[in-house]
């Protein structure tokens, strides 16, 4: 995003005008790096965010509900002690650099002055400062003269501007005229212009139709036009601008389009952090479970030559007659091959004793066995149903995706119960509707046992076949649904599976045919009378 000068002093002019002679009355700082204002503006009340982190640095309106920490940070409670019901004087920019300053009167009973919260937004140095004079009272991020010996940031030192970069400031126009004798490329008014971010730039070139370049770049750069958009890219915000660009999504504000751009920005790395949060608890759970499947699978190793054991003791009980005492082996006939057999003998045991000894381990592993073979179905089932959980994770789209997903993983206790969830609204089933049938589809294992508990004997159910996929119901009511409402619901199917977007075969049959057997995991059935489509999730997509 171009957070550079050009597009800062537009933003000061738009926050100017929309929050000088409001009031603040409530200061929050959700993390470490961002800290917001509820400010009445005369007209409205509006939360003004102040984001210092690297990749998401600006200031900007916001009206997403962001939890607070239970004990406040201390800048905030710095930020509160003197600017709590502070009068908003004016938002500017320090010249034509990447700093805003906020001008604040601060009233009490004792005393009236201004303070200015002096905003840095520089990428991965981006800084806020709160300044009595110039003297700094605190900052989000704090430096001592041992880690920067030109800057210290510290309170009770005077504020000092960061270091001016070598370049042309474009307000000194016979400096910019020098510089650009001629038409120059983007790259050279990025790298040779204050101020500028390499989009800009480009735009600056881009616009150019002739004749004075360095009067052109200097329009440019001054002018209060705007015309504001967002691009996206993936259905994801990618950037926006003060100036169209191609393929922007209008706003009639570049406050707007800030908002718009931040608060899409901020939901996608939401869900993507949700989506990290409940795969990493699967990835754990997932490991668990193949653990104690291996360590099955070395016991049944162990145990699998236990019907020797069993021929062994038999032979030897067979044959004590010609076994001497003390003897450390002997070789017999095996009547179950044709051939002999070697068997080792422990010679502190009588030849029965030893033979007793093999029927006694017999014994044991073939109980060993006995026990491992339903831990090793009910493991397998479970890392069965930790995949399909993984799978709901993996293709979620939204919070609500991932929200359903976390409730069935605390009801499966994969994750501590949250108390805060309980009390929202149930999620709701994807819904669609074609050609007059409405199609259903689960988010969660327990959606789909929900849904086909509630799917008339009559409605179309579908689930991809050998794969983890959500479970689809057509709502007939009494009608028989055309092949493209059929094939659109398998392309839901294989959309919202683990089949990572590729065509898949997609089963569908009456609901009146899918069982569920007992005490079977969620989300499991078996059916019959079925037919397979191919579902295109592309086609879910459009």
């Amino acid at each position: 995003m171009p957070q550079d000068a050009f597009t800062l002093r537009l933003v000061a002019k738009e926050l100017n005008e929309e929050l000088a002679g409001g009031h603040v009355n409530r200061i929050n700082q959700p993390e470490r790096e961002e800290v917001s204002f509820l400010i009445y503006t005369g007209k409205r009340t509006v939360k003004l965010v102040v984001n210092v982190n690297a990749s998401d640095c600006g200031v900007y309106f916001c009206d997403d509900d962001r939890e607070n920490p239970a004990v406040a940070r201390s800048f905030c409670m710095l930020l509160r002690k003197y600017l709590q019901g502070a009068e908003v004087l004016s938002v500017k920019t320090e010249g034509f650099e990447r700093i805003l300053r906020i001008r604040f009167l601060c009233r009490n009973e004792f005393v009236t002055g201004e303070r200015e919260l002096v905003v840095e937004v520089m990428g991965k140095y981006s800084n806020a400062l709160l300044l009595e004079g110039d003297t700094v009272l605190g900052a989000v991020k704090t430096t001592s003269l041992d880690e920067n010996c030109r800057r210290a940031v510290l309170a009770g030192v005077k504020y000092v501007l960061p270091l001016p970069q070598d370049k042309v400031n474009p307000s000194d126009y016979p400096a910019l005229s020098a510089l650009l004798d001629g038409p120059k490329d983007g790259h050279f008014l990025f790298t040779r212009v204050s101020g500028l971010a390499p989009v800009t730039a480009e735009q600056i070139v881009s616009a150019y139709r002739g004749g004075d370049f360095a009067r052109h770049v200097h329009d440019f750069i001054f002018s209060d036009e705007v015309s504001p958009c967002v691009t996206e890219r993936d259905g994801v915000p990618a950037d926006f601008f003060a100036r169209a660009v191609p393929g922007g999504v209008p706003y009639p504000t570049l406050s707007a389009a800030q908002t718009a751009f931040y608060l899409k920005r901020r939901a996608v790395k939401r869900v993507e952090g949700e989506r990290r949060k409940l795969s990493a608890v699967l990835a754990a759970a997932i490991k668990k479970h193949e653990k104690r499947l291996g360590q099955i699978a070395d016991k049944e190793r162990e145990c699998a030559g236990c019907e020797q054991l069993r021929v062994k003791g038999e032979l030897l009980t067979a044959n004590l007659w010609r076994v001497e005492r003390g003897s450390r082996g002997c070789e017999l006939e095996d009547w179950t091959t044709g051939g002999t057999v070697k068997i080792s003998l422990d010679p502190r045991f009588s030849p029965a004793e030893n033979a007793q000894g093999f029927f006694k381990r017999y014994r044991k592993q073939k109980r060993t066995l006995e026990a491992l073979a339903p831990q090793k179905k009910e493991t397998a089932e479970e890392l069965d149903y930790l995949a399909s959980l993984s799978a709901f994770v993996l293709s979620a789209e939204t919070a609500e995706d991932l929200a359903s997903a976390a409730e069935e993983m605390e009801s499966d206790g994969l994750l501590k119960k949250d108390p805060v969830r309980k009390k929202k609204a149930e999620i709701p089933y994807r819904s669609y509707e074609r050609a007059g049938f409405r199609i259903l589809a689960g988010r969660n294992n327990l959606q789909n046992d929900k849904l086909l508990r509630a799917a008339s004997p009559e409605d179309f159910w579908l689930h991809a076949r050998g794969r983890h996929s959500c479970h689809v119901i057509v709502r007939t009511n009494g009608k028989e649904p055309p092949e493209d409402v059929l094939r659109f619901a398998a392309a839901v199917c294989a959309k919202y599976s683990d089949g990572k977007g590729d065509k898949l075969p997609v089963d569908c049959t009456r609901a009146k045919h899918v069982k569920k057997p007992p005490k079977a995991k969620a989300g499991f059935v078996t059916y019959t009378n079925f037919t397979t489509l191919l579902g295109d999730p592309q086609e879910a997509e459009e």
